[in-house]
């Protein structure tokens, strides 16, 4: 049984794009492989976080990915920062990383961009976190990660760190593969379908939160830019507003696409958005009403706990064998 892996920052509520993008895919491949999920908080204080809204959202974020599917019996969910083999190996692969190969992150540069427009200071943890996402997926000797697209140039590095150190030190990782799924890896902007849809957009007409209240939903979708024609197509390149909105309705419904195009054959925006909206308060629907029943049992708790344990049996050992091949401290 092949390890995945992967992680969502709590940095805010989670978008239709994580929950149709990663989270669905997440939810299938739980019962096919053996799956790890990580609320990476220590990713999100490369930024600045208020203490109290951080720990907020680590809790309902966990209670999101429960809500939407992931079974805490099938798969391990824990704390990246409760698991501090994540943070020392971080350091150790932070040794065998290059400032060039760093300094070429794109995400680097259109994050620090925006933080130097915003007035704030660009910290050093900006320009490495990509060492400790390779720390976070390496660690757990993790087969495939599921990743969005914009992701892939952060996984190239993680493989290229991974086969340096064993090139040096002798087999210690292994290598791993990315997982993109074939549809709904990179849900788009509402009012900017340029760009992918962000739960820290600053605009929230840009997205559609899985907590958002039905009617917040239906105004949204109404809003959502389309372009100048008169019929319902799909063409990514030439017309990405609705086709776009015509991924969303695919996915969530499992209509192919060909379908809803022959479906709103005659039809207008109005109609087809009109639509879209009712399938996106339905599906959304039962995940809302079971993220309430589980922040309100308190049970949170006690899956973190038992994910934290089942990842600390892993991480220790394997941080034990880096450190033994480095020649860190005393030789037990």
């Amino acid at each position: 049984m092949s390890r995945i892996l992967s992680g969502i920052q709590p940095s805010g509520a989670l978008t239709i794009g994580n929950y149709l993008g990663a989270i669905k895919n997440f939810v299938k491949l739980q019962h096919e492989h053996e799956c790890l999920f990580i609320v990476v908080d220590l990713h999100a204080i490369t930024v600045a976080q208020d203490r109290l809204a951080l720990r907020k959202n680590i809790k309902e974020l966990t209670a999101l990915y429960v809500a939407c599917g992931i079974d805490p019996e099938k798969s391990s969910l824990f704390i990246q920062s409760e698991v501090p083999a994540h943070a020392e190996l971080s350091w150790i692969l932070t040794c065998n990383a290059s400032m060039g190969e760093l300094s070429r992150m794109t995400q680097f540069k259109d994050k620090s961009a925006k933080q130097e427009q915003g007035g704030g200071h660009i910290g050093v943890g900006l320009f490495s976190y990509p060492v400790l996402m390779a720390a976070d997926v390496i660690l757990y000797d993790t087969d495939m990660v599921p990743v969005g697209d914009d992701q892939k140039q952060h996984m190239e590095l993680t493989r290229d760190i991974a086969e340096r150190f064993n090139a040096r030190y002798g087999d210690t990782f292994k290598v791993p593969e990315v997982y993109i799924p074939p549809q709904g890896a990179r849900i788009m902007s509402l009012q900017d379908p340029t760009k992918k849809m962000s739960k820290s957009d600053d605009n929230p007409k840009n997205y559609v939160l899985l907590i958002d209240e039905p009617a917040v939903i239906r105004k949204k979708i109404k809003a959502a830019v389309t372009d100048s024609e008169t019929s319902i197509g799909y063409d990514p390149v030439n017309r990405k507003g609705i086709s776009n909105l015509l991924d969303i309705y695919s996915i969530i419904t499992g209509e192919t696409i060909e379908e809803l195009v022959a479906k709103y054959e005659g039809k207008g925006y109005g109609d087809f958005k009109a639509d879209l909206a009712e399938v996106v308060v339905a599906e959304l629907e039962p995940i809302q009403k079971r993220f309430k029943e589980i922040l309100e049992s308190g049970e949170i708790d006690d899956i973190l706990d038992r994910g934290r344990d089942e990842a600390m049996k892993l991480a220790t050992k394997k941080l034990a064998k880096v450190k033994h091949k480095i020649g860190l401290g005393r030789k037990q």
